[in-house]
């Protein structure tokens, strides 16, 4: 509303098959016992940023 974008377009389509596949290597260090953030890792994969977001 009043130029904003609705939130749902401001995220990109975690199911196209570039995005399955960074998923997917995040999800094999978690596996692996290798990440140490989960939420951080994703959120790198996948280009956000997650500064001034409330942590959970």
């Amino acid at each position: 509303m009043f130029g904003k974008k609705p939130q749902r377009e401001a995220f990109e389509d975690l199911t196209t098959p570039e995005a399955v596949a960074r998923g997917q290597k995040v999800y094999d260090r978690i596996v692996a016992g290798k990440c140490k953030d989960v939420h951080a890792e994703l959120d790198a994969a996948h280009g956000r940023d997650r500064k001034g977001k409330r942590e959970s």
